[in-house]
């Protein structure tokens, strides 16, 4: 009987024990440590994986690199903005100012020097006055005879003048054709803005001069014109009055002595 109560006694003792004992188990999550944390089992240590801490590190890793890339890219475009801005600021290497001058002064040396009759208002309108306005009645036959050769000789200058300017405007094609060439080749491997502007506005200049050469054609071959039809005007009122003073009746026939032979 004493048996039988002891071990109805020692029952309750060991569960006491394991109850003791497994306390400490069931509290061991609150006291758990971090995931990074070492735990020594055996012989070392061993590192604990958190799928979830390392997604998030690797989600502010790629973030912050983004950040470094959009950096980058801000950087490259700003450079390149630079370059470009430089670009557009170089001067174009290449000016064809002084030959186009220099076929406007040869068209106009052209045009200063023409004959009896210059490209001069006051000058046209004194020669007029004096050779082509009015032809006296009372002019010899040797002054009307004169007169004439006067117009014609301003007639055939004027002709030659324009026929001189016209070969300068010619010979002027083959140095404008070597511009032309050269100020186009320059716009089109222009690097900038401010380059392809420049080769623009020389290639307007050249036309400009193109023009000029025109005009000074326009002009020699007017003025030649001009001549011609003044000189006709001139020998239709000549003849006119060359006309008049042959029909004018004389004072006629008077008579006088005459001596027949020499004592």
């Amino acid at each position: 009987m004493i048996p039988n109560t002891l071990a109805r006694f020692k029952l309750p003792r060991v569960s006491m024990l394991a109850l003791a004992l497994a306390v400490p188990l069931s509290a061991s999550p609150l006291l758990a440590p971090p995931a990074h944390a070492l735990f020594g089992f055996g012989s070392g240590p061993f590192i604990v994986y958190d799928p979830t801490n390392h997604a998030e590190n690797l989600l502010t890793a790629a973030r912050a690199l983004e950040q470094i890339n959009n950096q980058i890219s801000q950087l490259q475009n700003e450079a390149q903005m630079l370059i470009n801005q430089a670009r557009n600021l170089t001067s174009l290497p290449y000016s064809a100012l002084t030959a186009l001058q220099q076929n406007v002064d040869r068209t106009r040396t052209l045009l200063s020097e023409a004959q009896n009759i210059a490209f001069d208002v006051q000058q046209i309108d004194q020669m007029f006055q004096q050779d082509y306005a009015h032809i006296p009645l009372s002019s010899s036959d040797a002054q009307l005879l004169s007169d004439a050769r006067t117009r014609w000789g301003n007639t055939v200058g004027g002709l030659q003048d324009a026929m001189r300017v016209q070969a300068g405007v010619v010979g002027n094609i083959d140095a404008q054709r070597a511009q032309l060439s050269a100020l186009v080749g320059e716009s089109q491997s222009a690097v900038g803005a401010l380059q392809a502007t420049q080769a623009g506005n020389q290639l307007l200049a050249l036309q400009a001069q193109q023009i000029a050469d025109l005009t000074a054609v326009t002009a020699a071959n007017g003025r030649a014109e001009a001549l011609a039809e003044a000189e006709r005007a001139a020998a239709a009122e000549q003849g006119r009055v060359q006309r008049e003073r042959f029909l004018t009746p004389g004072t006629g026939y008077q008579p006088g002595s005459a001596q027949m032979f020499h004592n």
